[in-house]
């Protein structure tokens, strides 16, 4: 018996449209499931593999999660939901997250859309005895100094994922989460396509590399799948050793 085969299985991922979810999407494509993903463009050609999409064998549906009515409307492609993952994010540099504006709008795409992403296929989960996935950073274990919504909304999804452990598990719905350390996607070309920040950083990582979307996909599979039956509650941290 192969734990790691979603054939049959129907998997949502928010934020599915590039980096970490687009790779965890791919993932669960390649592992048998059939796979919707959400982001905020119009299409699926609205988006190229330049930017590290890659929407080949996955149902694509629009949704911007900072727009709670948007949440609420949405009309998925499937009746039966087995796992949920929720990768959305959004991070605003330049100190713009120390304005209220920027604050606000990052706490509402990193931690009140997980809430209301949740709730909104709550009924789904439950009647598959399905598992949510909740992806957050490293960042909810140390502080980031430059962006104080980034850091607190990561710490946020830390503690609902605990939450919503604990409290949908007497529905059968088994809540986890993955904190990503320094993955390579575009939300952090801040820091690689600058050879100096590269360098400090991959220098702060004991397996000496940054960490790529698959690496992520790994984590999420084990989590949904039977080999992770007994686990509930818990962010697992896939960062190369980053914050040890």
């Amino acid at each position: 018996m192969n734990e790691l085969d979603f054939s049959g299985r129907q998997v949502l991922v928010v934020g599915g449209s590039s980096g970490i979810g687009n790779g965890i999407a791919q993932a669960f494509r390649a592992n048998g499931a059939r796979v919707q993903v959400c982001g905020t463009r119009a299409a699926a050609a609205d988006y190229s593999p330049a930017e590290g999409s890659h929407l080949e064998g996955l149902d694509y549906a629009q949704l911007d999660v900072g727009d709670a009515s948007a949440i609420e409307n949405f009309k998925p492609s499937f009746e039966r939901l087995d796992v949920l993952v929720l990768a959305q994010g959004a991070v605003i540099y330049r100190r713009g997250e120390f304005e209220m504006a920027g604050f606000r709008s990052v706490l509402e795409v990193n931690l009140i859309s997980l809430m209301a992403c949740a709730t909104r296929f709550h009924a789904l989960l439950k009647t598959a005895k399905g598992s949510l996935i909740i992806v957050s950073s490293t960042a909810a274990y140390h502080s980031t100094k430059g962006n104080p919504a980034y850091n607190a909304s990561k710490n946020g999804a830390v503690g609902l994922t605990r939450t919503l452990g604990q409290a949908w598990a007497e529905d059968g719905i088994r809540v986890n989460g993955i904190a990503p350390g320094l993955v390579d996607t575009k939300m952090t070309r801040v820091t690689t396509s600058n050879p100096k920040r590269l360098e400090g950083a991959i220098e702060r990582i004991p397996l000496k590399r940054l960490g790529t979307p698959a690496d992520m996909a790994g984590a999420a599979l084990f989590l949904a799948s039977p080999l992770a039956s007994y686990i509930v509650g818990q962010t697992l941290v896939v960062d190369g050793g980053l914050i040890l």
